[in-house]
């Protein structure tokens, strides 16, 4: 059920196919999405519940119209041809719980290397830079944003309900981490959820390069 926050009617696009793959030819060359790695998803209606969604194992610097599947709340394909992703039960969860207008799912190299190193805390704390300011709702640099790791795990179901509860937990929450897998991201619309993206990102690397420096 969608709960009351900022996300309950978000501004939609009406089209997110070009933005989707747009975001996709990007996020390949920043080296977010490589190989098959990662999923997008923009919601379509709230009532009935509809998602566009890439379709399973494609190059995401790649992507055109034919990639893209539209399901319904439960996962099953209305439009398109191949599978959607295994994790498309995340998205679904994602989106019901907050109301978010989009989904992106990345796997940088700086994502996985700190979701691995601080996931015996639970967590990564990111505090007192700059750039905390491009997530929505933060207006200052003098602010914590707490990113949840959760442990990988093929039991889908299982990673659901753990993302049910670490949003009830943390309601302001701008993105969480699977241990050595990558980061799951949402906004009202496409531009929102692109935007943390790209702020989380560049944090990864700024934590990252203190956390493991290069040779002197």
């Amino acid at each position: 059920m969608t709960n009351d926050n900022q996300f309950r009617d978000p501004s939609m696009v009406a089209d997110p196919i070009p933005s989707l793959i747009e975001i996709g030819r990007e996020f390949y060359r920043r080296g977010w999405v490589l190989g098959t790695s990662g999923n997008f998803s923009a919601r379509l209606s709230e009532s009935p519940l509809r998602l566009t969604i890439t379709a399973s194992g494609l190059d995401k610097g790649a992507l055109s119209a034919s990639s893209f599947l539209e399901i319904d709340g439960r996962g099953n394909v209305l439009r398109g041809s191949g599978r959607p992703s295994a994790e498309t039960a995340l998205h679904l969860k994602i989106v019901e719980q907050l109301g978010a207008g989009a989904v992106l799912h990345t796997h940088s190299v700086w994502s996985t290397l700190l979701s691995d190193q601080f996931a015996p805390q639970g967590g990564l704390p990111i505090e007192g830079y700059e750039m905390l300011k491009g997530l929505s709702g933060v207006t200052t640099h003098e602010y914590r944003e707490w990113v949840p790791i959760l442990e990988n795990s093929q039991d889908y179901a299982l990673l659901s309900k753990q993302i049910e509860t670490q949003l009830q937990q943390n309601p302001k929450i701008h993105g969480m981490l699977l241990r050595r897998h990558g980061l799951y991201i949402w906004g009202q619309d496409l531009a929102e959820a692109r935007r943390h993206v790209e702020i989380l990102e560049f944090l990864f690397e700024a934590v990252g390069r203190m956390q493991f420096p290069g040779p002197e």
